[in-house]
């Protein structure tokens, strides 16, 4: 702490009057002192307060195209302790609350512009016209399980609030299937795979089509989310679209309604099935969806609560988050005995993850344990049809070109990105270096992510009363 003398005893004071410890006091007068602290304070700023940035060391050259005369250099060597922090990226709120809500809003725009349409997202405003519906599917039972039913009380006899930690444990670790459940997670993603494929079947055998003429005069659309229940199980909410032959600027056929969506959903659900082959002391077991399928019209009558909006943000909102609900950990286990270090583990989630380990060295092919923090799922939490809408890459891309607009314009360059690329050449060079924060830094990134949060919400207010629309009609990306 060079040029800051503190006491022992007021920098544990001090530690406790902020809420942290000792060594992240000490740690953060270290780095509130480094002269370069500003320029870090900056570089944190850009990543949005992310709590795991990347550390790169490296530089860049840009040369004029023509003359090969250096226009502008920047290297590392000037940064604090020689590096450059990015963001991490991680999509995972529990691990990157910053990187997270960039993530969610993302999501939140491709989804709304597969509902609403939206013309620079290459979705026309027409598609509010087509059918369109939110459906969810979920996993079967493998056993009772505690819950609060509309009517009455729990099999266990009991009345459980809202937030009671027994909600979806096993009401008999006993007789509760963790070997089906696990392997249901597991097989997930192509149970959703072959529901698309029956979709597909079921409105070519309604319009009195083949398969093969199907696509020459509608096709299906959708942008699906994972959700993890807190018995452990996924489920998927999916905004499904019928489109005209050429995608979302075409119309569908007059006989494409919502009805028959519904119809066609609730049929495929049925109707789609993943066979998981014997082994060692494991019988065959043919895996399904569970009998709970619900469809609803987006903004439809009747379901006008269900808006465009409110869809996307509950989308956005699942896309960040995994199996976190169930008091799992968030990282992989690397062997089963880690279990024995974690404190508050469910007894129901142990099994859950006992069951992974049990089951993989009999289907080997199936990386269970290697899953298994994530029970047993390996999937992707968020994903879409090709034409849905735009991409999350596009949108980053969107993100890139204003960002690199601004630098053109401070270093005096063309406004126009390919002039810039046309009569600019460059070089570049980066090394990862490592990743993360001391305590200290840790603590200051906190403080300026809520800080950029704040003013966030702040903003988002004054734009929501200013447009006159409903709080929360825009989630938090508006």
């Amino acid at each position: 702490m060079t040029g800051f003398p503190v006491p022992p005893d007021a920098v544990t004071a001090q530690a406790s009057a902020m809420g942290t410890d000792p060594i992240t006091f000490a740690d953060l007068l270290r780095v509130a002192n480094d002269p370069d602290f500003d320029r870090w304070r900056e570089q944190i700023g850009r990543t949005g307060g992310c709590s795991d940035p990347i550390h790169l060391t490296g530089q860049t050259v840009t040369r004029d195209a023509k003359t090969r005369e250096v226009l502008y250099a920047y290297s590392t060597e000037q940064e604090p302790g020689g590096r450059l922090r990015v963001a991490c990226g991680n999509r995972r709120a529990s691990r990157c609350p910053s990187c997270a809500w960039t993530y969610a809003g993302d999501t939140y725009h491709l989804i709304r512009a597969g509902i609403s349409g939206d013309e620079r997202k290459d979705v026309p405003d027409t598609v509010r016209d087509h059918p369109r519906v939110f459906a969810t599917l979920t996993a079967p039972s493998f056993g009772p399980v505690h819950n609060r039913p509309d009517r009455g009380v729990c099999r266990c006899g009991i009345s459980h609030v809202e937030d009671d930690p027994a909600l979806g444990t096993a009401l008999n670790l006993g007789t509760y299937d963790y070997a089906e459940a696990v392997l249901w997670n597991n097989h997930a993603g192509q149970l959703w795979q072959r529901f698309t494929i029956y979709l597909r079947r079921e409105i070519a055998a309604r319009a009195g089509l083949s398969q093969g003429a199907l696509s020459e005069h509608c096709r299906v659309s959708f942008g699906k989310v994972a959700e993890f229940q807190k018995r452990g199980a996924v489920h998927f909410h999916a905004v499904v679209r019928i489109d005209g032959p050429d995608g979302p600027a075409s119309m569908p056929p007059a006989w494409a309604t919502t009805q028959l969506l519904d119809e066609v959903i609730r049929a495929a659900a049925a109707r789609s099935t993943v066979t998981v082959p014997s082994a060692g002391r494991f019988p065959e077991r043919i895996l399904g969806w569970g009998t709970q399928v619900d469809v609803q019209p987006i903004g439809a009558f009747g379901h006008e609560e269900l808006t465009e909006q409110a869809v996307a943000s509950y989308v956005a909102k699942y896309a960040t988050k995994a199996a976190e609900t169930t008091g799992t950990v968030d990282r992989r286990i690397g062997e089963l005995a880690e279990l024995d270090k974690l404190s508050g583990l469910p007894a129901h989630t142990r099994r859950l993850i006992e069951a992974c380990w049990a089951l993989d060295a009999v289907y080997p092919d199936r990386l269970l344990a290697r899953w298994s923090h994530m029970l047993g799922f390996r999937g992707h939490f968020s994903t879409k049809s090709r034409r849905y809408s735009t991409t999350l890459g596009a949108l980053r891309q969107v993100r890139a070109d204003y960002r690199a607009r601004q630098e053109r314009h401070e270093r005096g360059f063309a406004e126009d990105l390919d002039d810039t690329e046309a009569s600019t050449l460059v070089l570049a060079h980066w090394t990862y270096a490592g990743h993360g924060h001391t305590p200290g830094e840790s603590w200051l990134a906190q403080t300026i992510a809520r800080d950029i949060h704040l003013n966030r919400e702040v903003a988002r207010e004054a734009l929501t009363d200013q447009l006159d629309i409903s709080s929360d009609s825009e989630g938090d990306w508006l």
